[in-house]
């Protein structure tokens, strides 16, 4: 029987995800933490990878258990697994789902935002980006509406991923002001490693003026990472959301 988990965690410790030897991920934690209480080695799959020091406000992963586990008993186990965990993860759920729903393959979309601090704030400092040249919001915006649609974002992927294709349907992407921040939003079917931290890099330059929104759009139809401009920082960035067509 396959079970849902539905979580969230501050990455600053972590090297992102998905497990890697001899570094610390997300997916190691976790997975030995549930294979302690349910006396079973457990594998779980998640929605997608995130790069190190990358955040999550909701992430999902799946895994499969033989017996039936009750909701109370799902309640229980969430209970203790917080228990036991890192003060950076929480375990928001447990929940059986159909036997052939994929964490990673049925997700319908995926959320991502990045924060950008425009002036000093102490209390903003550790999960946004601060920038201290002025920042053309609107320009930004203009030339993120050359990401929407479904193209191939090769300039904006990490060289020599195992993909079969570098094509992502975006289905939103913009700027928008927060206070003393700039809060960038991305939803798309699928992302490429790299690619928000890359997107994010390039229209910063865009928006302090160093390329212009058409510089930005030949970028992307250059196909080629090293037109892009410098990742910007992992702090900043958020998996918001995931969503599912749950039955």
């Amino acid at each position: 029987m396959r079970y849902f988990v539905e979580l969230a965690y501050n990455g600053t410790p972590f090297f992102g995800w998905q497990y890697q030897p001899e570094q610390i991920t997300v997916q190691e934690v976790l997975e030995g933490t549930f294979s302690l209480l349910l006396k079973n080695k457990i594998e779980l799959v998640g929605c997608g990878r995130t790069d190190a020091g990358v955040h999550a406000k909701q992430y999902f992963a799946h895994f499969d258990f033989d017996d039936l586990l009750s909701e109370n008993y799902c309640n229980k186990l969430q209970y203790k697994l917080n228990s036991l965990l890192p003060k950076e993860i929480v375990i928001h759920r447990i929940f059986q789902v159909e036997d052939d729903l994929h964490a990673r393959f049925n997700a319908l979309d995926r959320t991502y935002k990045y924060y950008v601090a425009i002036s000093k704030n102490p209390f903003h400092f550790p999960f946004t980006y601060r920038v201290y040249e002025k920042l053309d919001a609107n320009v930004m915006n203009l030339a993120a509406n050359f990401l929407l649609g479904s193209q191939d974002f090769t300039s904006f992927s990490k060289l020599h991923t195992n993909v079969n294709n570098n094509f992502c349907e975006i289905k939103a992407a913009y700027w928008e002001q927060q206070e003393k921040q700039l809060v960038f939003t991305i939803t798309a079917n699928r992302f490429l490693r790299n690619m928000v931290r890359a997107i994010v890099g390039t229209l910063l330059f865009v928006g302090k003026g160093k390329i212009s929104v058409a510089d930005f759009q030949s970028i992307i139809l250059q196909k080629n990472r090293c037109e892009a401009k410098v990742s910007a920082p992992a702090h900043a960035l958020f998996l918001e959301e995931v969503n599912y067509n749950f039955k």
